[in-house]
C-alpha cells in the first residue's frame, strides 16, 4: 500500500500555473476560504458568473476570501483563447481581480492534479467527472474540499456557505 504522506492532504498540497506560466504554490492561500472555479470566456453562463464572482470577491476578499479561476476548453470548446486573450477578457469585461491560472483540463488522464484531487475528495452528483464550465468547489481555510456545486448554481447563491467557512476561526 502506498504511504498515505505522499498522498495530497489538501488543496494546499498543490503546485500550479498562473496564466503567465508561473508556478503558484497554493500554500500560499492557507488561512483563505477558496472558491475554485472552471472558467470559460464563450459559455451560456459565462455573464451571470463572472459578474457574480467579481461581486462575491469585492465584497468578501478582504475578509479571507480568494477565488482560483482554472480556463477550461474541454466543454464545447468555449475557452479557445491564449492565456493573454483570457485575462483580458475577464479582467476587462468583467473586472476580474482574482487569480486566473493556467488553462487545465478538468477531465480524462490529463486532468491537472489539483482537478483530479478536487474530483476524488467530492465527486458530483453524476460520479466525478466535471459536468460544465464553472463547477464550483468550496475549499476551507485549511485546504479541505467542504462543497461541490453545479454550473448552473449561481455564486451568489453560496454566499451563506461562504460567510459560514469566514467566520470560522
Amino acid at each position: 500500500m502506498a504511504s498515505q504522506s505522499t498522498q495530497p492532504q489538501s488543496v494546499h498540497d498543490f503546485t500550479v500555473k498562473d496564466a503567465k506560466g508561473n508556478d503558484v504554490d497554493l500554500s500560499i492561500y492557507k488561512g483563505k476560504v477558496l472558491l475554485i472555479v472552471n472558467v470559460a470566456s464563450q459559455c451560456g453562463l459565462t455573464n451571470s458568473n463572472y459578474t457574480e464572482l467579481t461581486k462575491l470577491y469585492e465584497k468578501y476578499k478582504d475578509q479571507g476570501l480568494e477565488i482560483l479561476a482554472f480556463p477550461c476548453n474541454q466543454f464545447g470548446s468555449q475557452e479557445p483563447g491564449t492565456n493573454e486573450q483570457i485575462l483580458e477578457f475577464a479582467c476587462t469585461r468583467f473586472k476580474a481581480e482574482y487569480p486566473i491560472f493556467d488553462k487545465v483540463e478538468v477531465n480524462g488522464s490529463n486532468a491537472a492534479p489539483l482537478y483530479k484531487y478536487l474530483k476524488s475528495a467530492k465527486g458530483g452528483l453524476f460520479g466525478d467527472s466535471i459536468k460544465w464550465n464553472f463547477s464550483k468547489f468550496l475549499v476551507d481555510k485549511e485546504g479541505r474540499v467542504i462543497d461541490r456545486y453545479a454550473p448552473t448554481t449561481s455564486p451568489l447563491s453560496i454566499e451563506k456557505d461562504i460567510k459560514k467557512l469566514l467566520e470560522k476561526a
